[in-house]
Parts: structure tokens; C-alpha cells; sequence
């Protein structure tokens, strides 16, 4: 269901049958309560990145991680829920933790 670099590619998922609105059923997965702990960071950051106002938070990850699609680890060194909280005019001159992967 998830990708390798996926955070929750390890968490319990469970699914359920619902109607589509449309006659038909849909397949629903979601996440189980009671995981893993996502917002944890494994290491001390590794680098700091002072966010410009054209910053994009997947490229930064590319830049500083190697794969745009690990923008998560990124969030969770910074306690950001949202990605777009860390990047854009409105965060440009804060300073960014990068941790060193995993």
C-alpha cells in the first residue's frame, strides 16, 4: 500500500468495504490507531537549511537527502504536520533542521 520511503510503510492498515456513491462498493484502507511513533526524529540534524522564498519542501529534500519523496523526514525534523508550513514567502529566513535520513 505504501512506498519503501513511505513513514507508515511498516504500519498496521486494516480496510473496509464502502458504497461509492455510484451503485458500487469502494476498497477503504487507513491506518490503525496505535502505530508506530511518526514524529520522532532517529538522529540529531545533520544540517541546516535557511528557507528562501522559492524554497519547495521535495526539493529541498532531494538536495539535502537524495529523493524528493523523503519531504516527510524533513517535516518531522522540523515537528511540521504540514509541508507547506516550512517553505514559501511566510517561513523565507527561518532555518530548517535536515536529519541525516534513514
Amino acid at each position: 500500500m505504501f512506498t519503501q520511503v513511505s513513514r507508515y510503510q511498516d504500519a498496521p492498515t486494516a480496510s473496509l468495504m464502502l458504497s461509492d456513491g455510484r451503485g458500487g462498493q469502494r476498497e477503504v484502507r487507513y491506518l490503525l490507531p496505535g502505530g508506530q511513533e511518526h514524529n520522532q526524529v532517529a538522529a540529531p540534524p545533520t544540517s541546516w537549511h535557511r528557507v528562501r522564498a522559492d524554497d519547495r519542501i521535495d526539493l529541498i529534500a532531494a538536495h539535502y537527502l537524495g529523493d524528493p519523496a523523503a519531504y516527510w523526514q524533513v517535516c518531522d525534523a522540523n515537528a511540521a504536520l504540514d509541508p507547506f508550513d516550512l517553505v514559501g514567502p511566510h517561513a523565507e529566513g527561518s532555518v530548517l533542521a535536515i536529519p541525516g535520513g534513514v
